[in-house]
């Protein structure tokens, strides 16, 4: 098993209360994520596949993630997912905190801090892949 924090941050030219309404938009957000493909939505829970390439190896995961909290008052969104290859054997599970913070009245810093966690071929690969990630 390979387990791997992601940190990102960004800002994006829209104010704090309209990023906060699309962030929790599951269909809009998936189609900003290259290889994700949302298959259904049942309240706070929704299930689709994501391809995912990792140097030479690419795979394609299944699976479900639902949201563990949304703190509005604080823009605070966990999402919690998890989701096995649909050709092999590995899995992949993720805790994806995502943070907003109004700098200006146009303009949001959104912090993503995402916690992975993979086995199957992709973990084999070793520390190399996984920190390219």
């Amino acid at each position: 098993m390979q387990r791997k924090l992601i940190e990102n941050e960004f800002t994006v030219a829209a104010p704090a209360d309209r990023l906060w309404a699309f962030l929790l938009d599951v269909e809009r957000i998936a189609l900003c994520m290259p290889g994700a493909t949302l298959t259904s939505i049942e309240g706070d829970t929704f299930t689709g596949e994501v391809k995912v390439k990792l140097g030479p190896v690419a795979m394609t995961y299944g699976g479900q993630a639902h949201f563990v909290s949304l703190d509005k008052e604080n823009w605070t969104a966990v999402i919690e997912g998890s989701g096995k290859e649909t050709k092999g054997t590995g899995t992949a599970k993720g805790l994806v905190t995502a943070k907003l913070t109004s700098e200006a009245p146009d303009r949001t810093r959104v912090d993503v801090n995402t916690d992975v966690q993979i086995t199957g071929k992709a973990a084999q690969f070793g520390r190399g892949v996984i920190q390219d990630v």
